[in-house]
């Protein structure tokens, strides 16, 4: 079960809207959802967490290109969303069948096949542990180092940084 939300930063703070994501297929579908959400081209994040095995951040600043965060890789990759951001941050390719395999509402179809080397992946070593922008939230009070040892509640972690818990439990 995902839980997905976009904070939009505006001159009094941070508004918080749950968001479904039947309609994001790619990184630039979220891009556009989140865009769609700013106010005068201030930052919006898009907080995606998949039952507190990894969680995700879309940061987007106007019309610039998303910088993107996920806190494990690996598991991600197992998802239909966070596979789509993996293969984006990885560049591995979307048209493979990998996404096929997986309903968008997060659950499998069916146990991928592993891959020759033993590895989970069948289609190329995905990493565990982080990847992406370590630093897409510095600017807003949290470092590479605190977002790197985030686990379970990691989305309300944030929020706290942010100054916008009441506002994201809001929509939890």
């Amino acid at each position: 079960m995902y839980f997905a939300a976009l904070l939009a930063r505006t001159e009094d703070g941070w508004e918080a809207s749950d968001t479904e994501l039947d309609n994001v297929e790619t990184l630039t579908d979220l891009a556009d959802l989140a865009r769609e959400h700013s106010v005068d081209d201030d930052t919006v994040l898009a907080l995606i967490e998949q039952e507190d095995s990894w969680f995700a951040i879309v940061r987007v600043d106007g019309e610039d290109d998303p910088r993107v965060y996920v806190s494990d890789a690996a598991a991600a990759s197992r998802s239909s969303y966070g596979a789509m951001l993996v293969d984006e941050l990885t560049g591995r390719d979307e048209d493979d069948g990998e996404l096929e395999s997986l309903d968008l509402d997060g659950t499998e179809e069916g146990e991928p096949e592993p891959a020759e080397d033993g590895s989970d992946e069948a289609d190329g070593p995905v990493p565990h542990g982080p990847l992406g922008d370590h630093a897409l939230l510095a600017d807003l009070g949290m470092g590479e180092k605190e977002l790197k040892a985030l686990d379970g509640d990691a989305l309300n972690t944030i929020a706290d940084v942010l100054g916008c818990t009441d506002v994201l439990e809001a929509v939890r």
